[in-house]
């Protein structure tokens, strides 16, 4: 069986081979070993250029760490998010938390101005909510294309039956795409639990 996969990338090498291997969609970052990180411009145009028509998104996050960010972090995921839009990109994949666990929605809607017509992507941020129900609901408000998320579990496959429930729950108003430890051994088990139409990561390939 064939899977909608979106490859997970971290260097121009990765591109390259996802490429090859018939990714649906790539997302590029950089330093994956945090968690990823906003990649740097010239990497995004190269990318660009090594992915063809393979839709390229980009992970708009400043740092390692949490998810709460002050105004002068959150100035720079504009910008990045604004470069972004200028280098002509599929979408952008961002997140932001309160301290009480809840989405930040006040930062998320000028995150998503400034995307305009660039596809959205909650990030695993989504994973340390409080109530991911509640999330879920907040970021369908906000409009998001999609959320990455492993289910609030540290793997997709551990948290393959919250997936099972966010899958129903969204209902088609949105997408959830398991991600994280997902390979060729488990995604068959994880697609058949969760009945998602799309998978995220750095080895299914």
């Amino acid at each position: 069986m064939s899977y909608f996969i979106e490859a997970c990338c971290p260097s121009l090498e990765s591109v390259r081979h996802a490429v090859l291997s018939d990714a649906g969609r790539i997302e590029l970052c950089e330093r994956l070993e945090v968690g990823g990180v906003t990649p740097s411009e010239p990497l995004i145009r190269e990318a660009l250029q090594a992915a063809g028509s393979v839709p390229v998104n980009v992970l708009i996050r400043p740092r390692e760490g949490d998810f709460m960010y002050p105004e002068e972090e959150v100035n720079r995921m504009l910008e990045s998010i604004r470069q972004c839009r200028e280098l002509g990109v599929n979408g952008v994949v961002v997140g932001a938390l309160k301290a009480d666990g809840s989405v930040d929605r006040e930062t998320m809607q000028r995150l998503m101005a400034a995307a305009g017509p660039l596809s959205v992507t909650f990030h695993r941020a989504f994973d340390e909510a409080w109530d991911l129900k509640a999330a879920l609901e907040d970021i369908i408000g906000l409009g998001a294309r999609r959320i990455l998320t492993s289910g609030g579990k540290a793997t997709a496959y551990e948290g393959r039956f919250v997936l099972r429930e966010l899958v129903k729950q969204a209902a088609g108003r949105i997408v959830i795409m398991p991600g994280c430890g997902i390979n060729p051994g488990n995604i068959g088990e994880i697609a058949a639990v969760t009945g998602a139409s799309e998978y995220h990561g750095s080895r299914i390939l």
